[in-house]
């Protein structure tokens, strides 16, 4: 599951912007629905709050997590992102960019600063995003490849790390390693000194290769549940494979953890999967988990480490103008993506 959004309120939108107003460009959505629902408009600029910071957004991340807050589902999502429309009408969450105003308490940045992170509604040409969700961009990337990285690899590395407590030499399997999440997942493993296995369609084996997998496994071809090889930590990102599948994969002892996942339907989605690994794990040997990310300052710099010591490099499969969204948005959608997709600003 990627990581939570948070709500920013866009009331002005509804009536455009004020004569003498500050205004940007932006993608915006006032209705759930198909990449059709997305449109690109002249809206105010937003003013960046007590710790919030003002970026001027060069590139944003798109991942799976902006395909479901568009459409809208699972339903039961709507409760924290709005029941009948968005509460934020700008999609976007990743973004790299440089700083243009700080709010009065922001201690961290200061205007003329490189960073990336987390904000609200990065598919604009101006977004806030907290000083708590920002780290000083990477002095090897480019804000394309700063922009790929915060949202997919803080929930990686959030997986692997704390969910999955993963420890060197430990055999790891990554479900959806070619995706966006999977592409940063498979080199954090190797960071952390563990053999990894990624699966992947046939088309993609090559891709996940070239991220470092020790081993690959094309699951159209191949059943990585088959008992030839046992794994002490699985992590599941995009996969529909159910519990017993995955308990099957796993040693005696071993941990599974279970993130996204489009099965289960509109309702909850993938969260019935991962609601029964919660209730069936006191019960068994093996420990089957969940987690919801969360981007922090933190986690961003341990990243940047690993980035600028050339142990993790963003994959980035497309780029796509600020105006292209939709079609971004349709690309994601043909389940072709290798690594991310970014937009320019």
């Amino acid at each position: 599951m990627a990581p939570r959004a948070e709500h920013v309120d866009k009331g002005t939108l509804k009536n455009g912007p004020a004569k003498g107003e500050a205004t940007m460009r932006a993608i915006v959505q006032n209705v759930y629905g198909s990449a059709e629902v997305l449109h690109l408009t002249q809206i105010p600029r937003p003013v960046p709050a007590e710790h919030e910071v003002l970026v001027r957004v060069r590139a944003a991340g798109l991942d799976r997590g902006v395909w479901h807050l568009t459409r809208g589902l699972p339903y039961l999502a709507r409760l924290a992102f709005g029941l009948r429309k968005p509460k934020n009408p700008i999609p976007g969450m990743d973004l790299a960019g440089t700083v243009v105003a700080v709010g009065p308490a922001v201690t961290r940045f200061a205007v003329g600063d490189e960073v990336f992170g987390s904000g609200h509604g990065s598919f604009a040409e101006y977004a806030v995003a907290r000083e708590d969700q920002l780290a000083i961009k990477p002095a090897n990337l480019t804000f394309e490849q700063a922009a790929a990285v915060p949202v997919s690899a803080v929930t990686a590395l959030q997986g692997l790390r704390d969910a999955g407590r993963i420890e060197p030499g430990q055999k790891v399997l990554v479900i959806g390693a070619s995706g966006g999440v999977g592409s940063f997942a498979v080199q954090l493993a190797k960071a952390f000194r563990a053999p990894v296995t990624g699966v992947a369609s046939t088309a993609k084996l090559d891709a996940v290769r070239s991220l470092g997998a020790d081993h690959v496994i094309d699951y159209t071809r191949e059943d990585f549940a088959d008992g030839a090889s046992r794994y002490d930590l699985i992590l599941d990102i995009a996969g529909n494979p159910s519990l017993a599948r995955l308990r099957r994969a796993l040693t005696p002892e071993g941990t599974a953890v279970i993130t996204g996942g489009e099965e289960g339907g509109n309702l909850t989605g993938g969260m019935n999967r991962q609601l029964g690994a919660l209730l069936l794990s006191p019960f068994i040997g093996q420990r089957l988990t969940m987690f919801i990310g969360k981007v922090s300052a933190a986690d961003l710099e341990e990243l940047s480490a690993l980035i600028e010591a050339e142990k993790v490099k963003p994959s980035i499969d497309r780029t796509f103008p600020l105006a292209e969204v939709p079609d971004a948005l349709r690309y994601l959608e043909a389940g072709k993506v290798r690594g991310k997709v970014v937009i320019t600003i």
